[in-house]
This record gives structure tokens, C-alpha cells and sequence, in this order.
């Protein structure tokens, strides 16, 4: 014994070390249900050991202990199941927020069901088969005016759900980005923290860690990052590649706010030049979505596709080289595929009340914005095949009508006057056969008998009913470029919701494949950073009887002592 009072040192050891461990154990047990927390645990090592006698050949050293200390109290975490977890978050979210964008999308399309929309066009086709029966019949003239009308609002209706619903999803995106300023703000923080307490290489900053490691599982499911600890204790983050938190700052996200849409862009503010014009996107959505090349991760990326970052009109869907900036951009796609159908019926049946033809021209012209050269065809009212209304007259009324373009201009061309029709120009919005820009003809409205139903000679024009009618069984529209199917009009509808259900198929099994992999790399985490109140209860009764021990030594010690004081008086 290395003196009298050694026996004290090593008992009052035992109940300094019990005393923490219990505390420790305490604590745990108090937050088993504390999200975020992690677990802590108990490290004893030796305390110093004084050396009475130094080793011989024939003896061993001769060594009295002063007991145990706590070495450590250990923060549990496991740094490539963090990786893990954060990473499969990441695309979790990703592929839940298209899953639940395309089932809204879906649900909006099919009017909860009531398939209003699909119904519209239904009744019109209903309509036109009447017509093509008896089409003098003002009965059946006014039925097809109101069914029309009925098409054109919900078209509109519709197209306008799926641009509130783009509104709806920009302020989610803005919602997140200012979240994630926090999150990032706050990690600076906690690091700064973190830093001075653990400077001395005494104490481990536990509550603060267990905060900032949470705030950073929540940022992985926002976007894609990369998370780096140095030595000291700060926590370094990049975000999409780029760094985003450092010893000196959070660099916080901004957006920009296009004028059009009123759609936000994500950008880095001190990457970008705001005098210029020149902006630096945080998040890309241009180019293949894999879980290969990782770029399906993040819960904002996700919206940003979702979204897009225009509204969908119908010349989008024809040709690859426009399909291509909105192919996967769902709401972009869906109110383009809405307005094509409107387009195509409402184009269709125009072309057979008013048919056109081409001429050749002899010199350049402009005609509604268009420049055409001599040696150009336009298009001109088929005077000679050309049905009339009720009051004979050319040229006819078409049935929709553009509301800031006719369908006509009357021109001199090659020494005489044409009906030229005013093309759709796609730099002219008022141009086009569009949703929001379409209306009955107000004629029409004031007149049903007026809609084109004779030849120029009086008679009923029966083979204009026929052409009406068989204008609905042409297979002639595709859903998108890469669609190899022409269908009917009718059909489109049936192949937009079909196209819809199997993406948000898709998107359900990813979704539930990283549902099932981040649960499973949780459940590992658990096991190293969880608590267990069975496990703490178990070693909250192993540290009791430890603490008891070292009382009862110490007690016997006190009588050992006063027995040997009392006995030399």
C-alpha cells in the first residue's frame, strides 16, 4: 500500500466512477424517446498506479492502484452507416415527392374520379355525331355549341388546377430553401460550439453533437450532400458539389424569380453575378435521373422536376428537339398533352367547316408576322369546296375562334383577293389554338344556324357530316414523340392516365425500395447510437451495486481506520 489512505483512494475512486456511470445511465433512460439523441456510454480505465518495488529477476514489480477513473464516455455513432442512411434519405424523398406529385396530378385528371374532363370531350364527340345526321338541324347546331363551350372551360379549369398546383410546389421549393439556410446557419453554429468545448481534450460536447448530427440527416433529405469532420470538431458540408458550410460561414441559398411564371430558381448568390445577369443554379434537372449516376437525391431536385419551370403548351409534344427540355418535367408535360388535345379537336373540326389550300406566291410577303418568300405556299380559304352558313356567305365561321386573331385576312396575292389564313405563329401567343386563348365563335353563339351545315348551291351538306364524324376514328395523335401508337382523340385521354399510372408505379416501387433500405440502415444505426431501456435498466442495476460496493468498502476502511487511531491512544 503505497500509505495508509491508499485503500481510501482506490474505494472513493469506485464511487466517483459508479456515481457518473449512473448519471450517464440516468440520462439515457430519460431520453429514450428524444429524437435525435444518441446514446452514451461508460469507459473505466485504471487510475495511476504508484510503484513500491521495481522488478527482479527472481520478483515482479510491486505496484499498489489508486482505483478507476472514467476514460471516456463514449458518443455512439457509426460514420458509413451515417453515410448510408444520409444518402438512401436523400433519394427516399426524392422519389416520394414524384410519387405524390403524379398521384395529385393523376386525381386532377380525373377530377377525384368524376372524370369531368374526360367526360367533356365525350359529349362533343356525342354532339358531332348528332351533327353529322342532320347538320341544318339548329337543334343539334346548338347542342354542338354548348358542348363545345362545356370543353373549352374545362380545359381551361383543368390547365389552370395544374398551374396552381405548379404555384403550390414553388412555395415548397422556396419553404425548403429557407429551411435549409437554417439548418446550414445552425450547423455553423453548433460546429463554432463544438469547437470551444472540446478544445481542452477533456469533454466531448454530446447534446450539441446529437443536434447538429440530427439537423443533418434532416438536410439530406432536402438535397444531395457530402459531409466532412476535421479534427477539431467542425462539421464541413457541400451541397450538389458545392460548398455550403465552412469554418468561416454558411453560404447561404438564394432564388431568382422569373418574371413570366413567377417560378424560383435555386441559385448561389455568391457564385452569381446579379449586374450581369448571371446566375449560378444549385440544382440541375437537365440530363439522365439515376440512381447510378446520383442524381435522383433530394427531396427540392424533385420538385424543381416536377415543377418545371414554364407552363406546357401543345408544341412542346411535336417534335424530339422540343419534347426533350420537358420530357420527365410531369406538370410541363401533362398541361401540354391537355392543351394538344384541345388543339388537334379544335384544329380538326375548324379545317372541315372552313377547309383551306395552298398557292404558290410570286413575291416575299409578311403575313402575320411571318415572312414568306416567292416561291412559298400559304394557306387560303378553299373558296370552291368551302361549306356556308345559313346566310351563304365566305368566308365561314369557324366553330373556336382565337381571341386576338381571325382565322382570315383578306389579301391581294397574284392579281386577285384570298381569304389567307392567319397561321399559328409560335413567337405570337395570340396566335395559337391554345388553352386560355379560345373561345365559340361569338357569332355562333348569337346564331347557331350560322355554323357552316350547306353547299354554296343551298343544299344540306351532308358530306360535311360525314367528314365530322369521321374526324373522331383518325388515328392520328401521339402522346409524345417517342409514342410509336397513334390513337383517337378519344384514346389520347385513356393514354395520358395510362402514362401517368405507370410513372407513378415506377416512382412507388423506388419509393418503396429506399423506404425498405433507409429503414434497414436505421435499424443498424439504432442498434449502435439507440437507446434500450432493458439494456440501460440492466446496467443502471450493475452500476447500483457497484456504487453499494464501493460504500461498503469505504465503510469498512472508516472502521479499519478508527480502529487503529483508537488503538494507539
Amino acid at each position: 500500500m503505497a500509505n495508509g489512505f491508499g485503500s481510501m483512494y482506490i474505494g472513493a475512486s469506485g464511487l466517483q466512477g459508479a456515481q457518473n456511470a449512473l448519471n450517464t445511465t440516468a440520462n439515457n433512460l430519460a431520453n429514450v424517446g428524444t429524437e435525435g439523441y444518441v446514446r452514451q456510454q461508460v469507459r473505466f480505465i485504471d487510475k495511476r498506479y504508484d510503484m513500491i518495488k521495481n522488478p527482479t529477476k527472481v520478483t515482479n514489480a510491486h505496484q499498489s492502484g489508486l482505483g478507476v477513473s472514467i476514460g471516456d464516455v463514449v458518443h455512439a455513432r457509426d460514420v458509413f452507416l451515417d453515410k448510408s442512411y444520409r444518402l438512401e434519405k436523400g433519394r427516399e424523398a426524392f422519389y416520394e415527392t414524384c410519387y405524390e406529385t403524379t398521384s395529385y396530378v393523376e386525381d386532377l385528371l380525373q377530377e377525384l374520379d368524376g372524370e369531368e374532363f374526360k367526360q367533356s370531350v365525350e359529349d362533343i364527340w356525342i354532339a358531332f355525331q348528332e351533327l353529322s345526321k342532320t347538320p341544318a338541324d339548329s337543334v343539334t347546331q346548338n347542342l354542338v355549341i354548348q358542348k363545345a363551350e362545356l370543353l373549352l372551360s374545362r380545359s381551361e379549369n383543368l390547365y389552370i388546377d395544374l398551374q396552381g398546383y405548379q404555384a403550390n410546389i414553388d412555395a415548397q421549393i422556396v419553404d425548403n430553401i429557407n429551411r435549409v439556410n437554417e439548418i446550414g446557419n445552425r450547423i455553423h453554429e453548433l460546429s463554432m460550439e463544438i469547437q470551444k468545448v472540446e478544445s481542452n481534450r477533456m469533454e466531448t460536447a454530446m447534446t450539441l453533437r446529437d443536434e447538429r448530427d440530427h439537423l443533418v440527416d434532416e438536410l439530406s433529405g432536402l438535397c444531395k450532400i457530402d459531409v466532412r469532420e476535421d479534427d477539431s470538431g467542425f462539421m464541413f458540408i457541400n451541397i450538389e458539389g458545392v460548398e455550403f458550410v465552412n469554418e468561416q460561414q454558411c453560404f447561404e441559398m438564394g432564388t431568382t424569380v422569373d418574371k413570366a411564371t413567377g417560378f424560383s430558381t435555386p441559385i448561389w448568390p455568391h457564385l452569381s453575378d446579379d449586374t450581369k445577369g448571371e446566375y449560378t443554379k444549385i440544382f440541375r434537372t437537365e440530363g439522365e435521373i439515376s440512381s447510378e449516376m446520383n442524381t435522383d437525391i433530394g427531396e427540392i431536385k424533385a420538385q424543381l422536376l416536377m415543377r418545371g419551370d414554364e407552363y406546357g403548351v401543345y408544341s412542346d409534344l411535336l417534335t424530339a428537339a422540343a419534347y426533350g427540355p420537358i420530357e420527365d418535367k410531369l406538370l410541363i408535360e401533362t398541361q401540354a398533352q391537355v392543351d394538344l388535345l384541345l388543339h388537334e379537336i379544335v384544329t380538326t373540326m375548324n379545317n372541315i367547316f372552313c377547309p383551306n389550300t395552298e398557292i404558290e406566291l410570286t413575291q416575299d410577303m409578311t403575313i402575320n408576322g411571318i415572312e414568306y418568300k416567292a416561291g412559298d405556299k400559304i394557306k387560303v380559304l378553299d373558296e370552291a369546296n368551302s361549306p356556308v352558313g345559313s346566310d351563304g356567305k365566305l368566308p365561314p365561321r369557324e366553330l373556336f375562334e382565337r381571341m386576338g386573331t381571325e382565322r382570315y385576312t383578306v389579301m391581294e396575292i397574284n392579281g386577285r383577293n384570298y381569304y389567307v389564313y392567319n397561321e399559328e405563329n409560335p413567337n405570337d401567343p395570340n396566335t395559337l389554338y391554345r388553352v386560355g386563348n379560345l373561345r365559340v365563335n361569338d357569332d355562333l353563339t348569337k346564331q347557331v344556324t350560322l355554323l357552316p351545315a350547306f353547299t354554296q348551291n343551298g343544299a344540306v351538306d351532308y358530306a360535311l357530316g360525314a367528314r365530322l364524324s369521321n374526324a373522331w376514328n383518325v388515328q392520328g395523335m401521339h402522346i409524345n414523340p417517342s409514342d410509336q401508337y397513334p390513337c383517337t382523340f378519344q384514346v389520347f385521354y385513356d393514354k395520358m392516365i395510362g402514362k401517368l399510372g405507370t410513372d407513378g408505379s415506377v416512382y412507388k416501387s423506388s419509393m418503396d425500395t429506399m423506404t425498405n433500405t433507409v429503414t434497414s440502415i436505421d435499424n443498424s444505426r439504432q442498434q449502435i447510437m439507440g437507446v434500450s431501456s432493458d439494456e440501460e435498466l440492466t446496467k443502471l442495476i450493475k452500476y447500483q451495486s457497484a456504487y453499494n460496493a464501493s460504500s461498503r468498502f469505504m465503510t469498512v476502511i472508516s472502521q479499519m481506520t478508527e480502529l487503529i487511531v483508537t488503538g494507539l491512544i
